[in-house]
């Protein structure tokens, strides 16, 4: 019978605090409608007292400038939408701020002037023919023939002949962010040019592990668009390296839809749902993290994946702008400040010598020829206004590019948790009577709860005899 007793008050102390529990996470849940609120993070840049979150400001990479190199891989007419995505990527990080100097395009093949193009000069990504990639203002670094393995590794690498130019040299440094986009015809671990000749996932890693130990890069978000795409980062060992492919191991990566006038395929789907993620959001307040999470298989048709056991920060941490956006900052040098206090000591020194000239003319010329005295007269006033409107030596003040970001979390003392609400006090009076009416037809309740008349008529004549 103890044994009965500890149970069952067990299972009324058990659901009790389920009760309570589940009291404490309905407050939380429905937060200020149930006299609660939650903590407030407000995030100030600069300190200029106006909440002002961005994304960008607030998490920002060692990195002082970002650079992109752009491949199409594929020549020939049917590969129309191989030129279309790089143009695509082309577009977007200009728009975001990356120039033509620090950005290497290399197109395998001159789409806008092939004779099959209904639309000459221009390339289209969509059927609607609203947006042309080609346009006026662009600078493709590396055409045709000159699109191969050897100079793209040269590329990367750094190691070109004394008369290449400067515009296709990727002149990086140990604090550049670099994008680095492909797109073509690919299998497993490879990725062929032109269809004449391939780039091996091993080739791959070394040219990075060269830049790495050569101080050419800080960090690296490497894409591909092509088929099996994922298979071109499986040998990559070199750090701060962020790799995302369109398909996985045996997977083909789709276009995303055909231009009946043009006869072909105009993007693929990879591509696609990127550029319609930058034209979608605000891209100085998303993360790369935002970015991966929209490559869905329903979207894709495929399975993309990324590799991020290289790369030393969090996605949901790096704004897509480290990469795909532009980098301003101001550097300030002890020599800087110095060259400036120098530059107004010698105007100093110019304006004082100018009006002791002045005066120095103004006398002889009074004691040369006394009938000029309006004139000098004159010169003396002409003279004061000079010295009134001389510029008063101006200091220089830099200001930095990027605002300190604090962070203060208020606390709100007077709305305490509350639990005892109506809904728990509601759950709990419901239970104590479904409770009680279960427990009262109970062998424990009716062997030691309810008295019937037998029970009280023994009670009777036990108290009799005492």
């Amino acid at each position: 019978m103890k044994k009965t007793t500890f149970r069952f008050y067990l299972v009324f102390l058990y659901a009790i605090l389920v009760l309570y529990i589940g009291g404490i996470e309905d407050a939380i849940s429905n937060g200020g409608a149930m006299g609660y609120e939650q903590p407030k993070t407000n995030f100030y840049n600069g300190g200029n007292g106006k909440a002002d979150y961005n994304v960008e400001h607030f998490f920002r990479g060692e990195h002082t400038n970002n650079w992109a190199l752009l491949v199409c891989t594929s020549r020939f007419w049917f590969n129309y939408r191989h030129i279309a995505n790089v143009l695509g990527f082309y577009r977007t990080v200009k728009k975001l701020g990356i120039p033509d100097s620090q950005i290497i395009l290399m197109l395998a093949d001159d789409m806008a002037c092939n004779p099959r193009n209904s639309y000459a000069g221009s390339i289209f990504n969509n059927e609607n023919h609203r947006l042309n990639l080609y346009g006026d203002n662009i600078e493709v670094d590396y055409r045709g023939y000159e699109v191969n393995v050897e100079n793209f590794i040269r590329v990367l690498t750094g190691r070109h002949e004394p008369e290449v130019a400067r515009s296709k040299r990727l002149l990086t440094d140990d604090k550049s962010n670099i994008l680095i986009f492909l797109t073509g015809h690919g299998g497993d671990e490879f990725l062929k040019f032109q269809d004449n000749e391939e780039i091996s996932s091993h080739d791959l890693a070394d040219a990075f592990k060269q830049m790495w130990e050569k101080k050419r890069y800080h960090e690296i978000l490497f894409m591909v668009d092509t088929c099996q795409a994922n298979t071109l980062y499986t040998r990559f060992n070199s750090p701060n390296i962020l790799a995302i492919g369109s398909s996985k191991f045996g997977e083909n990566s789709y276009s995303h839809h055909s231009d009946p006038e043009l006869g072909v395929a105009v993007i693929d789907r990879f591509t696609y749902y990127t550029l319609e993620f930058f034209e979608s959001v605000d891209p100085h307040n998303v993360t790369l993290y935002q970015l991966f999470n929209t490559y869905s298989p329903q979207k894709l048709q495929s399975h993309s994946e990324y590799r991020t056991d290289l790369f030393n920060r969090p996605l949901d941490q790096v704004p897509v702008t480290d990469f795909f956006g532009s980098v301003m900052r101001a550097d300030l040098t002890p020599s800087t400040i110095v060259n400036e206090k120098q530059k107004d000591e010698k105007v100093e020194k110019d304006e004082t010598t100018v009006n002791n000239n002045n005066n120095n003319n103004n006398n002889n010329n009074n004691n040369n020829n006394n009938n000029n005295n309006n004139n000098n007269n004159n010169n003396h006033n002409n003279n004061d206004n000079v010295k009134k409107q001389t510029p008063k030596t101006k200091q220089i003040s830099y200001r930095i590019t990027e605002k300190p970001t604090s962070i203060q979390v208020q606390n709100n003392k007077d709305n305490e948790l509350n639990v005892f609400n109506s809904k728990f006090i509601t759950s709990a009076l419901i239970f104590l009577v479904v409770f009680g009416l279960l427990s009262w037809s109970s062998d424990f309740v009716k062997s030691n709860l309810i008295l019937n008349t037998n029970d009280l008529k023994d009670l009777k004549s036990k108290s009799k005899q005492n």
